[in-house]
């Protein structure tokens, strides 16, 4: 099973890389991995609408076949630490792939909401989708730590 994070944008600021690929390599077997969709046009004048939809194919194309989709969506579930492990723990029991996908300044497609099996809130807050790589990354890890009664989560 591999974990893949499909998320709109590209050529993120170092300290992005650098906490999702620290946080992914405490991870076993390459658990994790980032997959970069190019942001579409935007800018005075362009179709926004357009843009999503074309970030939305690009997304569906990079789901691997069979996985688990789960959407992250403002108005998904929110999931606890213990909760989210509990996920991760099914996640690895069904041995399929998992795809989060994140969406650009615009939110998800329609089609990217209407492929998840699920959505999932990080917070009501807003949040810029650089960040939400981050906490991402290290709330998969702190799962993943809850998992093997790791002391790194402390509830």
């Amino acid at each position: 099973m591999k974990i893949k994070i499909i998320s709109v944008g590209e050529r993120m600021p170092a300290w992005v890389a650098e906490a999702v690929s620290d946080y992914a390599g405490r991870l076993p077997n390459k658990l994790l991995e980032m997959v970069e969709i190019p942001l579409g046009h935007r800018g005075k004048g362009a179709d926004v609408v357009r843009a999503r939809e074309r970030e939305g194919q690009a997304m569906l194309k990079a789901i691997p076949a069979n996985a688990h989709v789960v959407a992250l969506d403002v108005g998904g579930k929110e999931l606890s630490t213990e909760a989210l492990a509990g996920e991760l723990e099914q996640w690895m029991q069904e041995g399929r792939d998992v795809a989060l996908l994140v969406g650009g300044p615009d939110g998800l497609a329609p089609e990217c909401l209407a492929r998840a099996e699920r959505r999932w809130s990080l917070s009501r807050l807003t949040f810029p989708h650089m960040l939400v790589r981050v906490i991402l990354a290290e709330q998969l890890y702190r799962a993943w730590t809850v998992t093997q009664n790791h002391p790194y989560h402390r509830a």
